[in-house]
């Protein structure tokens, strides 16, 4: 029988012959702590308190589905329409297409005719009376004003409060974007109307301001071949300045051009405009829009309307909004996308519908094809209370705004980790119907930015899962 001591003395050279590589490394230390879930969807909308319906389609980089969410339920697209208009486009004019605007002279009548350059202003109309004068053009009898290369559509949405700038008339002339800047000083003196650019800002002799003392903010009318704007005196006490839409763009853009070449030591008479173009009329002077692919990457970074609807009405040729979108959307499902109710081409009729599921496969199909990428616009991102924004992540996308509306559909990218593409939808349709036509209404602003920053979340998430 062994001795006790002996027992004791065998339990303890067992208990220091354990290996040293178990010494060292004492369990669960060594390893790295489990990574954090990627959140679910379901959770960021909870967590952004919207009270909003969401909606989304995300796609590899490949065309599959990867996730949805109402994908085939057909919302409002706002802005992010315009995506689908520059393709198209660019699939019917062309990346390299210009437009001209030119001077034309028949017998003894000069001709200012629009080419329906979505781009033109004061500062290139200059360069036009420049080019005129330079040609050795004398002084005519008559001078007219052609617009009618595009069809003349009095403002792209009458659901729209007529005031605001993004909702101007639609010619195959147009000026500053067929608008004029509107300013006053304090007390609300000296209101001017200007044809506002970079280098050239001259008066607009055919819009008139006129102050008055009650009565809603800004009011619209015809006087003979002038425009009048009234304006409620209370509300401009302070120094400041706006731009408001244009209604007659044709005598506007002529007016302007009249004042540059008098300027310039040629004399025009008053202008009128006319129908069509003499056959036997002869250029002078043409100054022409940078190359189309130019002028869609700006109009994806600014969202500018009339840009959309003149590129839009140029691809189909036809003559009012409805019959372009009609041409638009029969070219898409061509393109195998389904989906689609297209009323205009800039996302601004509240008629228009599209699915998450067909934005996304158009980015994923029709724009990967034509590169949409290079022209889609740097997205800034959001960071909540408290909290930096990953700079890492990359949203290169068209963003779609209106009252209690805020879509975006583009490419998001964490270098490294993976990319997506992606069309996420946010509306609270009973509140957007409720403030149809207002500029601001109450809670739109903390509501908006509370949409964006759950976009750029849930872009986070999939990037995430699916790299």
């Amino acid at each position: 029988m062994p001795d006790r001591r002996d027992v004791l003395r065998g339990l303890l050279v067992s208990a220091l012959a354990v290996p040293a590589a178990n010494a060292l490394e004492p369990s669960g230390l060594a390893e790295p702590p489990p990574h954090k879930p990627t959140p679910r969807a379901s959770r960021l909308i909870a967590d952004a308190r919207l009270q909003a319906e969401v909606d989304y389609a995300v796609f590899s980089t490949d065309g599959a589905l990867l996730e949805g969410r109402g994908a085939d339920r057909m919302v409002a697209p706002a802005s992010t329409l315009k995506v689908l208009t520059s393709l198209y486009a660019l699939d019917r004019l062309g990346a390299s297409k210009r437009f001209a605007t030119r001077v034309m002279r028949s017998g003894d009548t000069l001709i200012l005719a629009g080419g329906g350059d979505p781009v033109l202003d004061t500062d290139a109309l200059a360069e036009l009376a420049k080019r005129l004068v330079a040609s050795g053009a004398t002084p005519p009898s008559r001078f007219a004003v052609w617009g009618g290369a595009l069809p003349a559509i009095h403002e792209i949405s009458p659901e729209q409060a007529d005031y605001l700038a993004y909702n101007p008339s639609v010619s195959g002339i147009a000026l500053n974007f067929n608008r004029v800047h509107l300013g006053w000083q304090a007390g609300g003196g000296n209101l001017s109307l200007q044809a506002r650019a970079l280098k050239n800002s001259p008066v607009a002799y055919t819009i008139q301001v006129v102050k008055v003392a009650g009565g809603p903010l800004f009011v619209w009318r015809e006087e003979g071949a002038r425009e009048v704007w009234q304006v409620n005196g209370n509300a401009i006490r302070r120094a400041g300045s706006r731009w408001l839409p244009v209604r007659r763009p044709e005598l506007y853009a002529a007016d302007v051009f009249q004042t540059l070449c008098r300027a310039n030591g040629l004399p025009l008479p008053a202008p009128q405009p006319i129908d069509a173009l003499p056959g036997d009329a002869q250029e002078l002077a043409r100054v022409e829009s940078p190359t189309l692919d130019l002028i869609l990457r700006d109009m994806m970074e600014y969202s500018t309307n009339l840009t959309a609807e003149m590129v839009g009405l140029h691809a189909s040729g036809a003559r009012d909004l409805a019959g372009s979108a009609k041409a638009m959307q029969d070219w898409a499902e061509g393109s195998g996308i389904e989906g689609l109710e297209l009323h205009d081409h800039s996302g601004m009729s509240p008629a228009n519908r599209v699915t998450a599921r067909a934005m996304a496969q158009v980015l994923a199909t029709l724009g990967q094809k034509s590169d949409l990428h290079a022209l889609m616009k740097h997205v800034p991102l959001q960071a909540g209370k408290g909290e930096r924004a990953d700079q890492r992540l990359r949203l290169d996308a068209k963003t779609g705004t209106l009252n209690f509306v805020s879509n975006l559909a583009g490419y998001g990218d964490i270098p490294g980790e993976g990319k997506v593409i992606f069309a996420i939808y946010i509306s609270d349709m009973a509140r957007r119907e409720a403030t149809e036509g207002q500029e601001l209404p109450a809670g739109v602003v903390t509501w908006t930015n509370r949409a964006k920053l759950l976009q750029q979340r849930l872009v986070e998430s999939w990037i995430a899962r699916y790299a």
